[in-house]
């Protein structure tokens, strides 16, 4: 179960407006006094939290409880979602409103197997450590899951709150796959499909994991300057380190990290490039070719030669193969 569907199922569902009686007339336009429309809202509140009591207990019921639970003793899931920040302003925000207003809504944990009275947490952790700043105890759902469920139920709450950045996402994803997890189990977790899981993992295991970690969960940062790294660090991992260890870097929030890597890799890279031009026997110019480092590009110009990159993509094993055959007789 999501934490969305969790929650909502507990506290948030709104309490459906009863059908008018028979023979009452409805009507819109008709305007209560402030007396009359302040007595209904305090009749439906009630009303709410009634049936909210009701539907928590109905949850009781059928296998869920909800505890309040010292922090001490709820441990965190072997598989880490987050990349810690030295500021997180949003963890303040939240210590703030929990002092002031309380916790209003639960954390999910499961018994700790193997420890009697210890727990584990499947989501939650920024109300867990709020709760644990301010020396309270932490409202929780406690309910019997087993590893595959605990992690599917960590990946959900996240996506459903939308708050874990795509190398966030990647990195769980590893983790989750480099504890052997099935890939069903973490498919599930992200909900993504087979494609998705496999560009997540491979940007987690193109960068090395400092490398993420110095740059933190680059919220606004999607696959693509991921990716874009990934080719940065596999072109001079040195350079990329040399950048990562500046005082300066340090001082840049964290999407700023990720675009000085990127730009300052581009500015290495645009002073090393040398191209030439492949004209056509007609003499247009119809690809540049461009060598930078170890990499080269060849862009066409499809006004001059349509359809000849496709042609050539297609036959980019024979012409291997013929030219590891000439170069084998050297």
């Amino acid at each position: 179960m999501s934490r969305r569907d969790t929650v909502n199922s507990i506290f948030m569902r709104k309490a459906e407006t009863p059908a008018p009686p028979a023979g009452v007339e409805k009507n819109p336009d008709r305007v209560r006094t402030g007396a009359v429309s302040a007595m209904g809202a305090s009749l439906q509140e009630m009303t709410e939290a009634a049936r909210a009591a009701g539907r928590l207990q109905a949850q009781i019921s059928s296998g869920f409880s909800v505890l309040e639970i010292d922090p001490s003793d709820i441990s965190n899931s072997s598989i880490s979602d987050r990349i810690p920040v030295a500021r997180d302003a949003e963890f303040d925000a939240l210590v703030a409103s929990i002092a002031e207003h309380g916790q209003k809504v639960p954390i999910l944990v499961r018994p700790a197997p193997e420890r009697e009275g210890q727990y584990q947490i499947a989501y939650g952790r920024r109300r867990l450590r709020a709760a644990a700043k301010l020396g309270l105890k932490v409202k929780a759902i406690v309910q019997n899951l087993d590893d595959n469920e605990l992690v599917i139920a960590q990946g959900k709450e996240n996506l459903d709150r939308q708050d874990l950045s795509f190398i966030e996402k990647a990195l769980f994803a590893y983790r989750l796959e480099e504890a052997d997890y099935p890939r069903d189990v973490i498919m599930a977790a992200l909900s993504t499909d087979k494609a998705d899981l496999s560009r997540y993992i491979s940007v987690a295991r193109g960068v090395p994991q400092t490398v993420i970690m110095a740059i933190g969960p680059a919220p606004k940062a999607g696959r693509t300057r991921w990716l874009a790294l990934v080719d940065a660090v596999s072109s001079s991992p040195k350079k990329v380190e040399a950048i990562i260890e500046d005082d300066a870097f340090t001082d840049l929030d964290s999407d700023q990290r990720l675009q000085c890597i990127l730009s300052k890799m581009a500015l290495r890279d645009a002073r090393k490039v040398t191209g030439t031009t492949w004209r056509t026997r007609q003499g247009q110019k119809a690809a540049q070719i461009e060598h930078a480092g170890n990499k080269t590009r060849i862009t066409f110009d499809e006004r001059f030669v349509p359809e000849f990159a496709d042609y050539l993509t297609t036959r980019l094993d024979e012409l291997f193969d013929e030219f590891d055959a000439v170069r084998s007789q050297r």
